[in-house]
């Protein structure tokens, strides 16, 4: 008889190890205005929850008043390993719709995105939600001595810039737009 011994044709096979799912960051959209109730909710079930959000000054007729606000109205990012029980876990929340992707199956997002955001909001710098705005992209200014104007944002060495061109003499031109609030067109 052999004992568990190396060397004695008896070999214990390696266990195979077992591996938790990898745990990523989905956005979640939410009902409008319910992102702190979803938040709460989310988090009371157990699942890391992430909902950034801003002051502001809020103004009334007979008051101002510092208010925290979601920084991205209408979602809550919950990190997940999205098994089964996660996404019942979420659908049974009343305030959320669902992931945020393709028939509802959730984009993960890249740890480093949501860690960029949460340096900001610990620093003492102002921020603020932003139209989400590719090169290319045809925006107006708004406000400003260029309200209205219309054309390409353009993106170069972190300058800011808009592309008007007349089409008919295949001619452009393009003004630096740092400062300017613009909306996508």
């Amino acid at each position: 008889m052999c004992s568990l011994t190396p060397g004695c044709g008896a070999e214990i096979a390696p266990v195979a190890a077992i591996t938790a799912p990898a745990l990523h960051w989905y956005a979640l959209r939410t009902r409008a205005r319910h992102e702190k109730v979803a938040e709460q909710s989310l988090r009371n079930s157990g699942i890391e929850t992430f909902l950034p959000t801003v002051r502001e000054v809020h103004r009334w007729s007979d008051r101002k008043k510092k208010v925290e606000v979601p920084l991205f109205g209408c979602y809550v990012f919950v990190r997940s390993a999205l098994r089964e029980k996660d996404r019942t876990l979420v659908q049974r929340i009343e305030s959320v719709f669902g992931f945020v992707g393709v028939r509802g199956e959730g984009i993960p997002i890249p740890d480093d995105q949501i860690e960029s955001i949460r340096t900001v909001l610990t620093k003492a710098t102002g921020c603020s939600a932003y139209p989400f705005l590719l090169a290319g992209q045809r925006v107006r200014i708004r406000g400003g001595a260029l309200d209205g104007v219309e054309g390409v944002f353009l993106s170069e060495n972190g300058d800011r810039s808009l592309v008007i061109s007349v089409e008919a003499v295949q001619r452009s031109m393009s003004v630096r737009i740092d400062g300017y609030d613009v909306e996508p067109v």
